[in-house]
């Protein structure tokens, strides 16, 4: 009573209307100290992290809806006297607010489309990451690349609004068809024995290549429900081409998007073993080579040669 007093001396509010103020701040509190109670709950009781996080946010915004429709009724008697006026301030408001109102629809389609969920690997724009939180305005990614070479963490957190959605491309690495075709060039001299070299790279490849291959035929037939997704043959090939500094032999194969930085150490380090094990191949790279005559200057020549 005594703030309904004070309510009306100082700010010469009607009885009726302190009373909706009150019956919403209590409103407010009583929705607050049910999330902390629940949320705790969740904390305690739920292991797995990703179902804690998609309950925690169930949670939250359970809450606010349920709060903002309670407070709506208390006031709605209120809005239907000021109609006018609340359609002039949301005319208002769709300008000046125009960025935040994109980003909610932004939200809203990626609940109901879902081009990417939590936890898929994603590229938006020139961001690339593993979204870790999607929220009303924004979504956040544990960023992959940048200055860290192939996909492995940089440590930074990326927030992009979510209304990016509709004005960027994005590149979904996990969903649907969750692997990779990943290449690795292998160059080697012209002097090389090249069809030992190729025979050799085969046999590394298939010792390695051939496990995400077989989880890679199930998903495909998952994904080619929902999208035209199809290749004639999931297995590594190896190409052949001439370039300027020897015989060029690049593996093509397909891996989990998560784990092509790995199979691209542990296949090279094969390679390498194997490779020399055999005197008759070689690695080539570019280099100099110089002649010298006499009374004449240096001539200079840019040729690959072995190692």
């Amino acid at each position: 009573m005594e703030l309904i007093e004070w309510l009306q001396e100082n700010w010469g509010v009607s009885p009726n209307i302190q009373r909706k103020i009150i019956y919403s701040v209590i409103v407010v509190l009583i929705t607050a100290i049910l999330q902390s109670i629940i949320l705790k709950t969740i904390h305690v009781k739920v292991k797995d992290i990703k179902d804690k996080y998609y309950w925690g946010n169930a949670i939250k915004y359970s809450m606010f809806i349920m709060a903002f429709i309670i407070i709506f009724g208390i006031w709605i008697n209120e809005f239907r006297s000021v109609a006018t006026f609340l359609g002039l301030l949301t005319a208002g408001l769709a300008v000046a607010l125009k960025d935040p109102i994109v980003n909610l629809f932004a939200w809203v389609f990626i609940l109901i489309r879902k081009p990417f969920t939590v936890g898929d690997r994603i590229q938006i724009g020139d961001h690339a990451g593993d979204i870790i939180d999607i929220r009303i305005f924004q979504l956040t990614l544990n960023e992959i690349g940048n200055w860290v070479e192939a996909d492995q963490s940089t440590g930074r957190i990326i927030h992009i609004p979510n209304g990016k959605v509709f004005t960027e491309t994005q590149a979904n690495y996990t969903q649907g068809f969750s692997h990779l075709w990943n290449e690795i060039p292998v160059l080697i001299t012209f002097e090389s024995n090249w069809e030992r070299a190729k025979k050799i790279l085969n046999q590394i490849i298939n010792q390695h290549a051939s496990q995400y291959t077989k989880s890679a035929e199930k998903q495909l037939m998952e994904a080619s429900k929902k999208y035209m997704i199809f290749y004639k043959t999931l297995s590594p090939t190896i190409y052949t081409t001439v370039k300027d500094s020897g015989v060029l032999l690049t593996i093509r194969y397909i891996c989990e998007s998560r784990k092509r930085r790995f199979t691209l150490h542990i296949i090279w380090e094969d390679i390498l073993r194997e490779f020399e094990k055999h005197d008759d191949i070689s690695f080539a790279y570019p280099t100099q080579r110089i002649y010298f005559e006499k009374d004449v200057s240096p001539i200079i020549k840019n040729e690959g040669i072995k190692k």
